[in-house]
Protein backbone atom coordinates (compact mmCIF):
# COMPACT_ATOMS: atom_id res chain seq x y z
CA UNK A 1 0.00 0.00 0.00
CA UNK A 2 1.40 3.36 -1.52
CA UNK A 3 2.14 6.02 1.97
CA UNK A 4 0.74 9.04 -0.88
CA UNK A 5 -3.00 10.00 -0.95
CA UNK A 6 -4.09 11.74 -4.57
CA UNK A 7 -6.91 13.55 -4.67
CA UNK A 8 -7.58 16.13 -8.49
CA UNK A 9 -10.39 18.16 -8.83
CA UNK A 10 -11.11 20.37 -11.78
CA UNK A 11 -11.44 24.26 -11.28
CA UNK A 12 -12.61 26.40 -14.29
CA UNK A 13 -9.48 25.30 -16.56
CA UNK A 14 -7.08 24.35 -13.88
CA UNK A 15 -6.78 21.39 -12.01
CA UNK A 16 -6.40 21.31 -8.00
CA UNK A 17 -3.95 18.53 -7.24
CA UNK A 18 -3.89 17.83 -3.12
CA UNK A 19 -1.70 15.44 -1.33
CA UNK A 20 -1.11 13.34 1.82
CA UNK A 21 1.64 11.54 2.59
CA UNK A 22 2.61 9.55 5.38
CA UNK A 23 5.85 9.86 6.97
CA UNK A 24 7.51 10.46 10.37
CA UNK A 25 9.59 13.29 9.14
CA UNK A 26 11.56 12.98 12.07
CA UNK A 27 14.21 16.24 12.41
CA UNK A 28 17.08 14.12 14.49
CA UNK A 29 16.56 16.39 17.07
CA UNK A 30 13.99 15.22 19.08
CA UNK A 31 14.60 12.92 21.94
CA UNK A 32 13.11 9.63 22.67
CA UNK A 33 11.09 9.70 26.44
CA UNK A 34 11.92 6.47 26.88
CA UNK A 35 15.98 6.53 26.25
CA UNK A 36 16.31 9.82 26.28
CA UNK A 37 18.22 9.21 23.44
CA UNK A 38 18.13 11.57 20.27
CA UNK A 39 15.80 9.95 17.45
CA UNK A 40 17.53 9.95 14.13
CA UNK A 41 16.44 11.98 11.44
CA UNK A 42 14.46 10.86 8.67
CA UNK A 43 12.61 13.19 6.57
CA UNK A 44 11.79 13.18 2.93
CA UNK A 45 14.29 15.13 0.84
CA UNK A 46 12.74 15.01 -2.34
CA UNK A 47 9.49 15.69 -3.75
CA UNK A 48 8.31 15.51 -8.08
CA UNK A 49 5.09 15.89 -9.44
CA UNK A 50 4.88 14.59 -12.93
CA UNK A 51 2.18 15.38 -15.38
CA UNK A 52 1.92 12.88 -18.35
CA UNK A 53 5.63 11.92 -17.36
CA UNK A 54 6.76 15.57 -17.48
CA UNK A 55 8.22 16.66 -14.50
CA UNK A 56 6.25 19.73 -13.44
CA UNK A 57 7.07 19.96 -9.85
CA UNK A 58 10.55 19.55 -7.94
CA UNK A 59 10.99 20.37 -4.37
CA UNK A 60 14.16 20.07 -2.78
CA UNK A 61 12.98 19.73 1.49
CA UNK A 62 14.92 19.52 4.85
CA UNK A 63 13.54 18.42 7.94
CA UNK A 64 11.60 21.13 8.87
CA UNK A 65 8.33 19.65 7.04
CA UNK A 66 6.19 18.68 9.78
CA UNK A 67 5.16 14.96 10.34
CA UNK A 68 2.54 13.28 7.35
CA UNK A 69 2.53 16.39 4.97
CA UNK A 70 0.09 17.51 3.07
CA UNK A 71 1.01 19.23 -0.35
CA UNK A 72 -1.58 21.29 -2.65
CA UNK A 73 -1.32 22.15 -6.32
CA UNK A 74 -2.81 23.96 -9.29
CA UNK A 75 -1.71 22.77 -12.22
CA UNK A 76 -2.87 24.65 -15.32
CA UNK A 77 -4.49 22.54 -17.69
CA UNK A 78 -5.52 18.85 -17.17
CA UNK A 79 -7.96 16.69 -18.95
CA UNK A 80 -10.01 13.63 -18.08
CA UNK A 81 -7.81 10.78 -18.40
CA UNK A 82 -4.36 12.83 -17.80
CA UNK A 83 -1.79 10.74 -15.62
CA UNK A 84 -0.55 12.80 -12.48
CA UNK A 85 2.42 10.88 -10.68
CA UNK A 86 3.67 12.32 -7.46
CA UNK A 87 7.48 10.37 -6.21
CA UNK A 88 9.23 11.31 -3.06
CA UNK A 89 12.71 10.04 -1.86
CA UNK A 90 14.19 10.43 1.87
CA UNK A 91 17.49 10.77 3.56
CA UNK A 92 17.39 6.91 4.40
CA UNK A 93 16.89 5.93 0.26
CA UNK A 94 13.18 5.05 1.18
CA UNK A 95 11.00 5.72 -2.06
CA UNK A 96 7.78 5.77 -2.92
CA UNK A 97 5.04 6.40 -6.03
CA UNK A 98 1.50 6.82 -6.70
CA UNK A 99 -0.59 7.52 -9.84
CA UNK A 100 -3.65 9.05 -10.57
CA UNK A 101 -5.72 9.28 -13.72
CA UNK A 102 -8.01 12.34 -13.56
CA UNK A 103 -11.31 12.03 -13.95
Amino acid sequence: MSSIKIRAKRIDDKTQIRMLITHPMETGRNKDPKTNQLIPAHHIQELTLSHNGKVIVNCQMGASISKDPYFAFMLKGGEPGDKIKIEWLDNLANKDSEEHVLK
